[in-house]
């Protein structure tokens, strides 16, 4: 499959000359401005950005800053195209985010193997950071599959909250429903993390998880403590291995193990919160893990059909659930029973 190679520069013929370098092997788009640039990045998504410094209106620099300010471009790689032979501006692209710089007027060699080089890095660093990423999936969840191994009674109950949190906010963000909270996130990755939800049973004592009677007030309060432990779990993992702070995935997971039992009316654990101070993430899996909990046996209880389940979680849709999110689920209630089918209880 034949990569595509944008290059940026405001005079015709270094355009025409960079075109004629790579057309042989790549699809290149010439673009004579920053601006212009940006329209057709929302349309294609290049391999590799060739990008002139010296240019009216925005400059290299300028574009660079607004290609690296957040997620959606960021990870393209930019060579700098320039005449300009100064080592602090070298500096100062390097800083910034270039990988490297071709000096013009240049040769169709030189252009060349550059591109090719980078291309060549790009794909390799893709690829070994997909594995890394793959896993780094796996590892999460056979560790959430630990816990749950040791609650006979929830079993496939991981992937199930993991894809109805996933059918959840996708439906969330395609009605613009908390737009400005949950608009931008990456539906893999919230579904990983919301895998580790109930993380903190591993200090649950097997006892207490599997008893198949009624339990008493301490040890249903030794179960509460679950969330608070979850949480206090994976704030030691972001201790250890977080540079200036949480990253996404971490904070999102955190979030999910410390507020899924928190309730719209107060009376939730393990905080207490009310209404839209339980984050997002608390108040999107409390819908996940009650309706999985409602339509699964556990040691206590038997299972009940999804109607049911619907049916209460409309009942206490403004006291247990935020009404939004309850309001959509009422909607979409048979996906929820298709993943249901899918992954069996």
């Amino acid at each position: 499959m034949r990569k595509t190679i944008f290059v940026v520069d405001d005079n015709d013929t270094n355009l025409s000359k960079a075109e004629e370098s790579l057309e042989d092997i790549y699809d290149v788009m010439t673009i004579p401005s920053g601006a212009r640039l940006f329209a057709i990045l929302k349309k294609i998504r290049p391999h590799l950005i060739l990008l002139d410094i010296e240019m009216p209106e925005m400059d290299g620099f300028q574009v660079l800053e607004l290609l690296k300010s957040g997620r959606e471009y960021d990870k393209i790689p930019v060579i700098f195209l320039t005449g300009m032979r100064d080592p602090e501006i070298e500096v100062r692209g390097f800083e910034n985010g270039v990988v490297d710089f071709i000096t013009k007027p240049f040769s169709t060699p030189v252009l060349l193997n550059r591109v090719k080089l980078h291309i060549s890095v790009d794909l390799l660093v893709k690829e070994q950071t997909e594995k890394l990423e793959k896993n780094h999936q796996n590892m999460i969840f056979i560790l959430a599959g630990v816990v749950e191994d040791r609650d006979s009674g929830t079993g496939g109950h991981i992937e199930r909250t993991s894809e109805y949190v996933k059918v959840l906010v996708q439906e969330m963000q395609e009605r613009g429903v908390y737009a400005d909270e949950i608009g931008d996130w990456d539906l893999e990755m919230i579904g990983i993390s919301a895998t580790l939800h109930d993380i903190g049973k591993i200090g649950v004592s097997d006892t207490i998880l599997n008893k198949p009677g009624k339990l008493t007030d301490e040890e249903f309060a030794r179960m509460k403590d679950h969330a608070s432990n979850g949480a206090a779990i994976i704030d030691r993992v972001i201790k250890r291995t977080a540079v200036g702070g949480a990253d996404e995935f971490l904070s999102r997971a955190r979030a999910f193990a410390a507020h899924h039992h928190e309730k719209w009316d107060g009376s939730g654990y393990p905080d207490g919160l009310k209404g839209l101070n339980i984050p997002i993430e608390g108040r999107i899996m409390a819908i996940a893990d009650v309706y999985d909990a409602l339509i699964s046996e556990r040691p206590y209880k038997p299972k009940l059909s999804h109607e049911k389940a619907v049916e209460i979680i409309m009942r206490d849709s403004d006291k247990h659930f935020d009404p939004h999110i309850a309001e959509i689920f009422s909607e979409i209630n048979e996906t929820f029973k298709s993943v249901q089918l899918r992954f069996k209880t």
